[in-house]
C-alpha cells in the first residue's frame, strides 16, 4: 500500500542539521552548474547517501510561493498602530493582502488572520514572517495554509 504524502511547515531552527545541509547542497548545485554532487556535499559536510536520501523531500518554502496564497495566523497586543506596522511589512515584501480578520482583543491580545498573495519572485516569505515576529507587540506568527 502506498503511503500518502504529508507536508509540514517547520521553522529552520527545528530542523535536524542534515536537512538544512541538504537544502544548501541543492542551492550549491543550482548556482554552480559545474559542481558535482560529491564536491557539493563535501563543502557542506554531509555524506552523499544523506543527500540522496532527503534531496527530493526538502526545499525552501519561498521556492514555490510566487503567485500563491498564504494564510497567516498572528497573536498580537492591542496597541494603536501595531496592525498598521504588520501590514506595512507585508507591503514591503510585495505581497497583496486578500483577506484580513482581527478578533476583539481579550486581555489586551488580539488574533489576526491574514491571507496574502505572493506577487514577487524575490520575496522570501520566511524572512517576512521573521520580521513580523520581531515587531514589538507581536507574540507569534504562523503559516497555517498555502494554496
Amino acid at each position: 500500500m502506498e503511503e500518502t504524502a504529508a507536508y509540514y511547515v517547520v521553522k529552520k531552527r527545528a530542523l535536524p542539521e542534515v536537512l538544512s545541509k541538504v537544502v544548501e547542497v541543492n542551492r550549491l548545485l543550482e548556482t554552480h552548474k559545474a559542481l558535482s554532487v560529491q564536491e557539493a556535499v563535501e563543502r557542506v559536510g554531509i555524506s552523499r547517501s544523506s543527500y540522496y536520501k532527503y534531496k527530493e523531500d526538502i526545499f525552501p518554502f519561498h521556492d514555490s510561493t510566487q503567485g500563491k496564497t498564504i494564510t497567516l495566523a498572528c497573536s498580537m497586543d492591542d496597541e494603536p498602530g501595531l496592525l498598521s506596522d504588520v501590514l506595512k511589512i507585508v507591503a514591503d515584501f510585495h505581497a497583496n493582502i486578500l483577506t484580513i480578520h482581527q478578533t476583539i482583543p481579550i486581555n489586551g491580545v488580539a488574533s489576526l488572520s491574514l491571507s496574502i498573495q505572493i506577487l514577487d519572485d524575490d520575496s522570501d516569505i520566511s524572512e517576512m514572517v521573521s520580521k513580523m515576529e520581531q515587531s514589538s507587540g507581536v507574540h507569534n506568527v504562523k503559516v497555517i495554509g498555502r494554496e
